[in-house]
């Protein structure tokens, strides 16, 4: 069977996808609200165990994304 370009082309958007979702949960849970969340899920350059390490350290949560970002 035969992939289409449409096909090939959507599959790694997909999988971009899920890692989106499971980083803002992640991030959620970890102490961020939703907005700061979706604010820094994208950014995935950034370190999610390090954003969860500076909350878990006392960091509050707008620092850490000056920190982050």
């Amino acid at each position: 069977m035969q992939s289409t370009t449409a096909q090939t082309a959507t599959a790694p958007e997909d999988e971009l996808t899920r890692v989106l979702r499971w980083r803002l949960r992640q991030l959620t849970r970890g102490g961020f609200d939703p907005a700061e969340a979706a604010t820094l899920a994208p950014h995935l350059e950034v370190d999610l165990h390090d954003a969860l390490r500076l909350l878990g350290n006392g960091c509050p949560s707008e620092t850490a994304l000056r920190i982050l970002l």
